[in-house]
């Protein structure tokens, strides 16, 4: 059994393309191949953010007196309520908070739909107001994809009541999207308000899209918004919460209470298939409204173990988090100060906690070929954007702070690299942009 698990949880734990069927041994931000070692700052697109093989995890759960009973019906009842306790324990009652958990099966995309099916039962409508440059999923009836590009990149049409609305401040510095989307409804509303969606879902910063980050008086007013169309707030922490931004929750800054909270990706602690949904005491237990149709089996009882031992180790009390902001202090200096090195070359910064964008805008595959460049020299590095114009750092949050500084340094060498070789082409693609501009 504990055999089983291991290799279970082992191939799990790499999730690198390219890598596979060369991988020897992965450990912490660590990755060891036959013939090289790599230091990932990809986290298996943010399913890792406790590392690889976690050893404190993986101690705690072959520890715990409940895992050889995961394959027992009537005991992973028991689990799945201790998670529950947990979540209680840990996260809910910390923060004075009035949410009751519902898990939600194994992905995001299940919690979702599950979170718009609530919605939709709370609020008698259809509807849903989703964010350009999100992504939500691409299961059942949920957002599937968020924008148009995911869309057409999957061959999926969205479903017909989901309305995409612009993005804070991605029109711009001087476009007011609030007001954009207030006038929508509006409009929406003047002859029949029946048609004002029963959901808006939102993500603080767009993990999947171009790690562009909102503002908390943007995500506060979203707030007054809903409350105003009687509209349920679905705050999407799929891919930036179980601690990425610097708290366990990506929106605990701003002051905000969300309707429903979506939670998974990190949340099993070993990249295991788990979802959660928060949803808030005003609508009473979830449960009363709707029941997951996703159901509760036997790896989601491994999941919930694993989940257990996480916010036991990392999360009860608030040092995890501090690490984790002064990590993001040491990024974000590092970053800024390559902005500054290459000023004429409109780069940029975005992004919190520990997921970090180097923007490129002007330069046509530069991301790209650093991205490129990293890997050829030892680091795992992804790039996002509509064109691959942002190099997107996501490193482990358990990651070593001299093993971070090493792989900013070979971000930082790859850059100039990639520059020194082709100066005059970035030079050209920059001034064009900026005489077009």
């Amino acid at each position: 059994m504990y055999a089983h698990i291991l290799h279970q949880l082992n191939r799990l734990s790499v999730s690198v393309p390219g890598l596979y069927g060369s991988v020897v041994k992965t450990s912490g931000s660590t990755i060891y191949t036959n013939s090289k070692c790599y230091i990932d700052f990809f986290s298996a697109s943010g399913r890792l953010n406790y590392g690889h093989n976690n050893h404190k995890l993986l101690n705690s759960l072959l520890n715990d007196q409940q895992l050889h009973e995961v394959s027992q019906r009537n005991k992973n009842e028991d689990i799945k309520r201790r998670l529950l306790s947990a979540f209680d324990e840990y996260l809910i009652q910390p923060r004075k908070w009035r949410y009751s958990a519902l898990v939600a099966g194994p992905s995001g995309a299940c919690a979702l739909e599950d979170a718009i099916n609530i919605a939709r039962k709370v609020t008698g409508r259809n509807g849903t107001i989703a964010f350009a440059e999100g992504f939500h999923g691409v299961k059942g009836i949920s957002l599937s994809g968020a924008t148009a590009n995911i869309f057409e990149y999957l061959g999926l049409s969205a479903d017909q009541s989901t309305v995409f609305m612009p993005y804070d401040r991605c029109l711009g510095p001087d476009v007011d999207t609030m007001a954009c989307l207030e006038q929508w409804l509006l409009n929406t509303s003047k002859y029949d308000r029946s048609k004002i969606p029963a959901a808006v879902v939102v993500e603080t910063v767009l993990g999947q899209g171009s790690v562009s980050v909102l503002t908390w008086r943007w995500l506060k007013d979203l707030e007054q918004l809903c409350k105003r169309y009687g509209m349920l707030l679905i705050l999407d922490d799929t891919h930036v919460g179980c601690g990425r931004t610097g708290r366990f929750f990506s929106f605990e800054s701003a002051s905000v209470e969300p309707d429903i909270i979506v939670l998974t990706k990190s949340l099993s602690g070993f990249g295991l298939p788990l979802s959660m949904l928060l949803i808030h005491d005003s609508y009473g237990l979830a449960q009363n409204y709707y029941e997951s149709r996703f159901g509760y089996y036997k790896s989601t009882a491994l999941a919930s173990l694993t989940a257990i031992h996480a916010l036991q180790t990392y999360w009860h009390d608030d040092a995890f988090a501090l690490s984790i902001q002064n990590k993001e202090i040491l990024v974000r200096d590092w970053l800024e100060n390559l902005v500054h090195s290459y000023s004429g070359y409109g780069f940029s910064v975005r992004g919190r906690g520990l997921i970090q964008g180097l923007v490129m805008p002007f330069t046509d595959g530069l991301a790209k070929k650093v991205a490129d460049l990293c890997f050829h020299n030892g680091i795992i590095i992804d790039t996002s954007g509509i064109n691959d114009e942002v190099l997107k750092l996501q490193p482990a949050l358990t990651i070593e702070t001299d093993l971070l500084i090493k792989g900013l340094e070979l971000i930082e060498s790859s850059l100039a690299k990639v520059i020194s070789s082709s100066s005059e082409l970035i030079r050209n693609s920059v001034q064009k942009n900026s005489d077009q501009a």
